[in-house]
């Protein structure tokens, strides 16, 4: 094969769920091969390790449901499979070219009221400030609002040795 063959995939693990909770993340494992023979139509598949690491992150009973990975026919005879990450970038990337154009375009119309625009900031900072020590005060006035009885209870659990066996 002189022609590398490159293809974008998203592989529905879902049927991962109706195996044993135990061997969830294996069968995920081989069930992207299975896939990849499939499309690809050759016998030798290779996971990179990010796939690998993606589909064993939250363990082995939890895989995810559904993986987007590139898949690429190499020239040694069999299918690469890796984690496919071009289409978030490619939408960030636009996402910066779009916003640069509209504030610099809003940005002409501002600089003749800068003055106003440098009281409001001043006016907004005061509130945040103000803010700031009423999120500190709310866990305190909580505690304080709890019934005698609850804090007892507390007292008395936190006290109390663990014990690892009831009898």
């Amino acid at each position: 094969m002189s022609q590398d063959v490159e293809r974008v995939y998203t592989i529905n693990l879902g049927k991962v769920l109706l195996s044993p909770d135990n061997q969830r993340a294996k069968r995920a494992v081989n069930m992207i091969k299975e896939f990849a023979r499939h499309h690809m139509k050759i016998e030798q598949i290779k996971l990179e390790e990010d796939v690998s690491h993606l589909l064993w992150s939250r363990g082995i009973r939890h895989p995810p449901r559904k993986i987007r990975v590139r898949m690429e026919k190499t020239d040694e005879g069999y299918v690469l499979v890796s984690k496919y990450e071009g289409e978030e970038e490619s939408i960030e990337k636009e996402e910066k070219k779009i916003e640069p154009a509209k504030p610099e375009s809003a940005a002409k119309p501002e600089s003749a009221a800068k003055p106003e625009s440098a009281a409001k900031p001043e006016s907004a900072a005061k509130p945040e400030s103000a803010a700031k020590p009423e999120p500190a005060a709310e866990p305190d006035a909580k505690s304080n609002d709890a019934p005698k009885s609850f804090k007892k209870k507390d007292d008395e659990i936190k006290k109390k040795p663990k014990s690892k066996s009831k009898d």
